[in-house]
């Protein structure tokens, strides 16, 4: 499962790739409104690695890498006219949709990422690093800690400000059914099962299919159309 092409890229080569893709994409484009948070969150992540912030900073950079790795080659696979994974398909098919708000595009890639993403991208980095994932919780819950932080940023920044929001906006209903930290407690768990199943490849593939689809339809109702 690991991409160890990935693992062997620096932290400084997945940012660079990341602004490249902020300066090619338009501003209102799905991809770009994701990438920009996901930007800032590998930005910080980096920031707390320079500063020893992480128990085990080898650890934490390969998971930031691998992490980032599985969006990149999502991003890879639609240029090439393939199919991402289920759990991406929906922003990448509703990326220009005029009835999608930036908000609805950005936690739609949130939940791609870390309802998918990150559960295998734990498995990847055990596998790279010939650890088990409790060695890796340390890690994973500093960079929840960081996303937690970012997420409520996000929805701060794009949500629609008090004059023009009223309570009965559906966006206020839409994006409260969604919590970053239950999809990260069930990432977490999801990854520990998929470790234990590694031994019984058709059934860690079942497993993996199921995650990928579940969050594909979670995705798909984020990204309802909503009138202006």
């Amino acid at each position: 499962m690991a991409q160890l092409e990935h693992f062997t890229t620096p932290v400084d080569a997945v940012l660079a790739r990341m602004r490249a893709l902020d300066a090619e994409l338009p501003e209102r484009d799905g991809i770009a409104v994701f990438n920009r948070v996901y930007l800032a969150v590998t930005e910080e992540v980096d920031r707390h690695l320079a500063d020893g912030d992480f128990p085990d900073p080898r650890a934490a950079s390969a998971l930031d890498v691998l992490f980032a790795g599985r969006y990149l080659s999502a991003v890879d696979a639609a240029a090439r006219d393939r199919r991402p994974p289920a759990c991406w398909r929906p922003l990448f098919q509703l990326r220009r949709h005029p009835g999608v708000r930036p908000l609805q595009f950005a936690l739609a890639g949130i939940n791609a990422h870390i309802g998918h993403d990150l559960a295998l991208a734990v498995v990847d980095t055990c596998d790279a690093l010939g650890c088990e994932p409790a060695d890796l919780e340390d890690e994973f819950d500093r960079v929840g800690e960081l996303l937690v932080a970012l997420e409520e940023r996000v929805r701060e920044d794009l949500m629609p400000g008090p004059d023009l929001l009223q309570i009965a906006d559906p966006i206020t209903h839409l994006v409260g059914s969604w919590s970053l930290e239950r999809a990260r407690d069930a990432t977490w768990t999801a990854a520990r099962a998929l470790w234990a199943l590694r031994r019984f490849d058709d059934v860690a593939e079942e497993f993996t299919e199921r995650l990928d689809a579940a969050v594909g339809l979670a995705g798909r109702m984020l990204l309802t159309p909503l009138a202006d």
